[in-house]
């Protein structure tokens, strides 16, 4: 049976045909296997095959993902993948393309520290109002840690290099494995109940996070929440994070850092009394040099009694003579003011006679003056006397003239004023009449 050339596919159509659907029917996803075959190419891409009991696949990690990771799979290493199923088309090969990866069970480990820590949150076990203040001056340093461990020894080296003056107190217990947590729980508890140090530090080397993860359980967490004893944690590297970091009342970055979170520096405070001392004896020179100062100038105002006396019967004197002028001052100044008033008061005595002469005179001078001015007023008097009767209508009246008013009483001065049997009065020198106008002429 023949078959359209149409339908037949090449190998590359075949091959992306086969990774599409692939791709499209199997989403990204987590793959827990074995690493075997790991190669690092000088792209920096890795590669490695991830098996199981059963079956294995091929896996390829590029640069641009695995430069985040900071560790690098071995041999051997159980490890969990998220990666895309997916088709290599050159060559046909089904394989994984990884976007990131972790050891195999830190997925439930990570759950299980996020629901711890989020727990003891919430109860507040995390509050820095709980945490204890670290002691300026250790008398007595607790560790608790494991007596064989690395990070022992470079603990009480720091210590000795730091605070030697303090003795150390070691609570030995495991710090990883089966019952280590418990161990661990106890030296703390034994600790405290002990009250024998001052400040309690808790350390262990670096390690994985299965490793550390004593120091993430439950147990730990509250027997370092409730030691009377201030605690310091030092687990792991700067870059590990543990349950016991966050209940302790102070972090250290590694064991080490805890010892000297712990401890002052001897040398910085032998640097800081002998300052002080420095500081000291100069104010002590200088207060000495204030006081000597200070007792010369007393000496040179120290005075024998009988030169004291003197003296003050001396300014006595000196105040005697000077109230003494101030009186006879004051007393010649008051006799020349009474001069002065004296001779005031007797300028301005009065001359009775000149002024009984000047009244006198004033009077009759008064008596002429009035008699002239009354003369001018007589005068006057009789000049306006003339000037009235002249003005007088009853004079006017008397040569024959008379006074006509209409009916109103108004003064009639135009015969326009007036109309045919209009009433009038005509005031006479003597009497008058009432008469009617019959005729009038303009």
């Amino acid at each position: 049976m023949n078959q359209a050339a149409s339908d037949v596919l090449t190998v590359s159509q075949l091959n992306r045909l086969a990774r599409r659907a692939i791709e499209g029917q199997i989403p990204l996803c987590w793959v827990a296997g074995e690493v075997s075959n790991f190669t690092r190419a000088p792209s920096g891409h890795w590669y490695f095959t991830l098996k199981d009991a059963q079956a294995s696949v091929r896996c390829a990690m590029f640069k641009n993902r695995n430069q985040f990771l900071d560790w690098q799979p071995r041999e051997g290493d159980h490890i969990e993948v998220r990666a895309v199923a997916t088709l290599y088309e050159a060559r046909g090969e089904f394989q994984l393309s990884v976007e990131t990866l972790r050891r195999a069970g830190l997925g439930a480990l990570f759950e299980a520290f996020n629901r711890l820590k989020e727990k003891l949150e919430q109860e507040g076990l995390f509050d820095p109002a709980r945490k204890k203040a670290l002691p300026r001056l250790p008398q007595r340093i607790g560790i608790v840690t494991s007596s064989k461990a690395a990070a022992l020894r470079d603990v009480l080296t720091t210590l000795r290099r730091r605070w030697p003056a303090a003795p150390v107190v070691i609570y030995p217990t495991l710090v990883q494995g089966s019952g280590a947590a418990e161990q661990i729980a106890g030296a703390i508890r034994t600790a405290g109940a002990r009250a024998e140090c001052d400040v309690l530090l808790i350390v262990r080397g670096g390690g994985s996070i299965e490793d550390l993860w004593a120091f993430n359980e439950e147990i730990v967490a509250r027997a370092i929440a409730a030691c009377p004893i201030p605690t310091v944690s030092g687990v792991g590297h700067e870059t590990d994070f543990t349950i016991a970091d966050f209940v302790a009342d102070l972090r250290a970055p590694t064991p080490t850092g805890a010892a000297q979170l712990a401890t002052p520096d001897r040398a910085e405070l032998a640097q800081q009394i002998d300052h002080l001392t420095r500081r000291l004896q100069f104010g002590q020179r200088r207060r000495l040099d204030n006081l000597a100062q200070r007792i010369d100038g007393l000496t040179r105002r120290l005075i024998h009694p009988a030169a004291r006396l003197d003296q003050q019967r001396r300014h006595i004197d000196h105040l005697a003579r000077r109230l003494q002028h101030a009186l006879s001052g004051r007393l010649q100044q008051s006799h020349r003011r009474s001069e002065q008033l004296a001779s005031r008061l007797r300028s301005l005595r009065p001359d009775l006679a000149a002024l009984r002469q000047r009244l006198h005179y004033l009077a009759q001078r008064q008596r002429r003056a009035q008699g002239q001015h009354l003369a001018r007023l007589a005068a006057r008097l009789d000049t306006l006397a003339s000037h009235l009767a002249h003005l007088n209508p009853q004079a006017v009246l008397e040569r024959g003239y008379s006074i006509v008013r209409d009916a109103q009483g108004r003064i009639v001065r135009d015969s326009k004023d007036l109309k045919v049997g209009s009433g009038i009065e005509v005031t006479l020198a003597r009497g008058g009449l009432g008469a009617q106008v019959t005729r009038i002429k303009e």
